[in-house]
């Protein structure tokens, strides 16, 4: 059986559960049946083997999305059991909190799939990294994805770079190097800002030796994309 951080990786439990439970569900109740259902059932998931197969599955997500063709998956109450106790999110993505970028549905995915770690201006905080580094090292998850989006609130102030009330200002700050990069090229500074700052997320997230250590050792593969509001779709930026 494969192992994952010291662990038998899911995919082999399942199996392990689903041979044993042929004989449960023969010889005991009712309620013993209930519980090898959900095991059963997630033995014929098809799981990503390697970070780039990782992404791709988001991006076959994202392309059923713009396409009007979501499956929806795993949002069942099978679904909902399986992982009731144990997480293996195959994607972790490092999202802004605006409204319009909910990360299950712009990738057509379901319960206990993403790692959804979001603040505005999907910025790198000590919290984020710290949140990001457990789901890679801990849990395993062989994508981290950083995602930006078009008309980015968080950049839009960066840009501006005027007094802002409370905290609020927190967020623009992370950004602006990511501003100052940009400035004085062609085009949108603002649009250009976006994907300026999702490099440069990228870029804070590789000098973590804990993630760097991973992606070194082929278990992880840290990315970076654009969401467009109009559209739903999303490109890869780095």
């Amino acid at each position: 059986m494969s192992r994952i951080n010291g662990f038998i990786g899911r995919r082999d439990f399942l199996k392990f559960v689903g041979i044993g439970g042929v004989t449960l569900t023969a010889a005991a109740t009712g309620s013993v049946f209930w519980y090898a259902q959900p095991a059963e059932a997630a033995a014929s998931d098809t799981e990503p083997d390697s970070p780039d197969a990782a992404l791709q599955k988001l991006l076959n997500g994202n392309k059923r999305f713009i396409q009007h063709k979501p499956e929806y998956p795993h949002q069942s109450q099978i679904r909902l059991q399986e992982v009731a106790t144990v997480q293996h999110p195959f994607a972790t993505l490092l999202s802004c909190a605006d409204s319009r970028v909910p990360a299950e549905i712009i990738f057509d995915q379901g319960i206990g799939d993403l790692f959804d770690v979001r603040i505005a201006g999907n910025i790198v905080t000590d919290e984020a990294l710290g949140s990001l580094e457990y789901a890679a090292a801990l849990l395993g998850t062989p994508l981290i994805m950083v995602l930006g989006h078009e008309r980015c609130g968080a950049v839009t102030a960066a840009v501006q770079d005027k007094p802002l009330p409370g905290k609020i200002g927190s967020f623009a700050k992370a950004i602006k190097p990511a501003v100052t990069e940009v400035k004085g090229q062609l085009g949108d500074l603002v649009e250009n800002a976006v994907v300026a700052n999702v490099r440069y997320q990228v870029t804070k997230l590789k000098q973590s030796e804990l993630l760097t250590g991973l992606v070194e050792e082929g278990k992880l593969k840290i990315a970076g994309g654009r969401y467009d509001l109009d559209t739903g779709e999303v490109t890869i930026v780095t």
